[in-house]
């Protein structure tokens, strides 16, 4: 027997490698711990080694008869994709995947006190959404998509209906290992109905026999970070791990904006004042816990979760900057348990499933029962009626259920099938707590989705990766829907959707350090939750909302190349998108000069861009690399609907959509600065806002009353590590220009703020 261990060239294991003796039948594929075994008579034979990505391996080695040879091989990149937009120069195992896939790697990002959103910056195409300080609604934009476009999944479980104090804003980007973003063109493995792309939070899966990691940061606008990540391994198989972390902010930063006089009950939009806000505190709390057993013979990993989170969250403005609330809030828990399966060549070999599964019950309580108007310099007067916006001290209990089955089955050295199916089940029943008893809506509001999707990959050879796919959408939709014009009178309604999408997708590696990837998708997105219910709050519903249909087209050249010390990557990708039905979320006047975010099908909206992105690394010393966006996204309907009249808005671009933005970075690593293993890191970073306008431009140009404008923000960031990562200190300077920054409907973002951190790590 021969076996042994291959490795890449920087030491990640690679598994499914191809491992035969040249001119015999004699083969295997290593496993997912990288290992390989044949059997084969004495002899000298020549060893061959190959896995997509990586240059074929050959080796000498003679067999005798009745020993064991032991051989290790480690294999050099054939094109190293350096996929992973971080700081540094890491690679990642997606370097080998057909579609438009980027990790971002957070190992460097650790020290900071950056949550895992904003980690997401750095990838080409991205651009993160805040409407405000910590705990502010968030959305990412994905080339040209945004919010509800763009799917999120935690080691390939979606996170659909989680609650927002579990948001990709809330926590801290050591909780991740690796972020994957899929760009467009989505993996049926992931069961996503995503037109924008998908997100995949990758958490570690090393076997650790124990380990500790705990950190906590203070900051200004009175903001407490703290995280804790725990956990062990026995040699029997059993492990448990923890994880916690905790969010305040007092939010009181300075804005710039205009001020409603109470004497004359008027605001004055051209005459702006510097106040502060006051009504803006938000905190939450979670904690994850894990436990169960690896490495069995009846399973890899079989864990038994359990999520808690917890959250208050003071709302100071709508969706509008000049509408200020003072004691409106919001407040509530989630509570998740969950199963997760996984076994490589179950009952054959090269059958591989996962299976996963959960239930989250949410309950978010609204408050709103004030009986005065505030101001932004703090004044107030009575109110008209009670309540600020909506008089309500209102409960909703979500109920959401969701479970995910993949199996992977390989056949022979070029072939896989894979099939994923995942299912989804969401119940909100309300309760108005103003009355005693509470009372209860006369109509829950529910959905049930399922999504199966069926892959073919083919890789002829080391340098071609080939995909088609297919998958079936299927939606139930129930709901009340108002009779009235006072809407206060309803009747229960349902319907069913049912649709198809279809796409391939390919990757070749060329000479000379050059990749091109390309991929098609007949997409379909279901309308979410809340789009369809809303938030019971400032997010209203529609639940006659159509699914978006959309052709996505998407192209990517890559180079990568090493010249002793020197690495140089360069990357470059054409995104075009059809979509019809478009989803899009606006602003709803209501009465009393007040307003709400609603949503709507838009007809038809074309999108064309590009982004580029280049990054030079010397040796462990420096690493300086950028990224720039531009997409052209715009009306293509033509006609106004249910009229024949040309719209207003043909050809225009889609408001309040950021189409022109770009970010860049630069790092200086100093290794061995006061002994060995210890590390100082020096950054900085920006990030590039094209101004663009919140209303169609035939409105938003009127004045710029309604442009978001141009908007350039600078960081600095200093870290120092001690003994290999144990020990850890850094300080932040975020924004240090002090510029103005906006984001929604020109919602303004905090100014100047600085931020320190420790940490420490211990274990192995």
């Amino acid at each position: 027997m021969i076996s042994g261990k291959v490795l890449s060239a920087d030491g990640d294991i690679v598994d499914y490698a191809t491992v035969y003796l040249k001119g015999t039948k004699y083969s295997s594929t290593t496993n997912d711990k990288g290992m390989y075994h044949i059997n084969a008579p004495a002899g000298e034979y020549t060893l061959v080694i190959s896995s997509v990505g990586f240059e074929k391996a050959e080796t000498m080695v003679k067999i005798k008869s009745k020993e064991r040879v032991r051989l290790n091989v480690k294999l050099k990149p054939a094109a190293q994709l350096a996929e992973v937009i971080v700081v540094g120069n890491q690679l990642s195992k997606l370097r080998s995947s057909a579609f438009n896939a980027t990790a971002v790697n957070t190992k460097e990002l650790v020290n900071t006190t950056k949550t895992l959103s904003e980690a997401l910056d750095k990838a080409p195409g991205m651009k993160i959404r805040e409407s405000g300080g910590v705990g502010s609604d968030m959305a990412v934009t994905m080339d040209g998509f945004s919010g509800k476009h763009v799917k999120v999944f935690i080691d390939g479980v979606p996170q659909d209906g989680v609650g927002s104090s579990f948001g990709l804003n809330n926590i801290p980007v050591n909780f991740a290992d690796r972020i994957e973003v899929y760009r467009g063109v989505v993996p049926v493995g992931f069961g996503a109905d995503a037109i924008g792309g998908v997100i995949n939070i990758v958490t570690s899966k090393r076997r650790r026999k124990w380990f500790i990691d705990a950190s906590y940061s203070y900051g200004s606008f009175n903001t407490h970070k703290s995280y804790v990540n725990f956990g062990q391994t026995f040699a029997n198989g059993f492990k448990y791990e923890i994880n916690a972390f905790q969010n305040y902010s007092d939010n009181n930063y300075w804005v710039d904006t205009p001020v409603e006089d109470f004497e004359t009950d008027a605001i004055n939009r051209r005459k702006k004042e510097h106040v502060q806000r006051f009504n803006d505190t938000y905190h939450n709390e979670a904690i994850v816990a894990k436990a169960g057993f690896v490495d069995k013979p009846w399973a890899d990993r079989l864990l038994i979760g359990l999520n808690y989170s917890h959250m208050y969250k003071e709302v100071q403005t709508g969706v509008r900057q000049e509408i200020v609330y003072g004691h409106k809030h919001h407040h509530g828990h989630s509570l998740m348990p969950s199963i997760e399966y996984s076994k490589r060549n179950l009952f054959t070999r090269g059958l591989n499933v996962a299976f996963n599964a959960n239930y989250n019950h949410d309950i978010t309580i609204n408050v709103d029962t004030a009986y005065r108007k505030y101001n932004w310099r703090g004044e107030t007067v009575p109110n008209n009626s009670l309540g600020e916006q909506s008089y309500q001290n209102s409960k909703a209990n979500n109920h959401n259920w969701t479970a995910s089955l993949t199996a992977n089955y390989r056949l022979g050295e070029k072939n896989t099938f894979i099939i994923n199916d995942v299912f989804n089940s969401f119940n909100r029943s309300n309760e108005n707590l103003l009355t005693n008893p509470p009372t209860h809506d006369e109509f829950n509001k529910v959905t049930t989705k399922n999504i199966l999707g069926a892959s073919w990959r083919f890789i002829p050879n080391s340098r071609l990766n080939i995909s088609v796919f297919g998958k079936y959408y299927y939606q139930y939709v129930s709901g009340p829907i108002a009779t009235s014009s006072a809407q206060d009178a309803y009747t229960l309604t349902s319907r069913t959707v049912n649709a198809l999408g279809y796409g391939a997708a390919a990757t070749c590696f060329l000479p000379l350090g050059f990749q091109l990837k390309a991929s098609y998708e007949k997409a379909v997105r279901l309308p979410s939750i809340e789009e369809m219910f809303g938030d019971e709050d400032l997010e209203m519903g529609d639940i006659s909302l159509k699914p978006e249909s959309s052709h996505n087209i998407n192209t990517n050249l890559s180079y990568n190349a090493t010249f002793g010390l020197h690495n140089v990557y360069v990357e470059g990708g054409f995104i075009y998108r059809d979509t019809r039905d478009y989803i899009q979320r606006n602003i709803l006047a209501l009465s009393g000069g007040l307003s709400a975010a609603t949503y709507v099908n838009f007809g038809k909206v074309d999108t064309k861009g590009y982004s580029i992105s280049a990054r030079y690394s010397f040796s462990k010393w420096l690493s300086i690399g950028g990224n720039f966006t531009h997409m052209n996204v715009r009306d293509n309907m033509r006609t106004s609907q249910g009229t024949t009249a040309e719209s207003l808005t043909y050809r225009q671009r889609i408001p309040n959509m950021p189409y022109t933005f770009a970010d860049s970075d630069f790092n200086f690593y100093w290794h061995g600065l006061g002994g060995k293993g210890n590390v100082l890191t020096l950054t900085y970073d920006n990030q590039y806002t094209h101004s663009f306008t919140y209303y169609s431009a035939n409105i938003g140009s009127n004045k710029g009353d309604y442009v978001v404008p141009d908007q350039f923000a600078h960081n600095l960031t200093i870290s120092y590590s001690i003994r290999n990562g144990r020990y850890n200190l850094s300080f932040e300077c975020r924004n240090f220009t002090d510029a103005r920054l906006y984001d929604n409907f020109s919602l303004q973002k905090p100014g100047r703020a600085f931020y320190g951190k420790v940490r420490i790590y211990f274990g192995n």
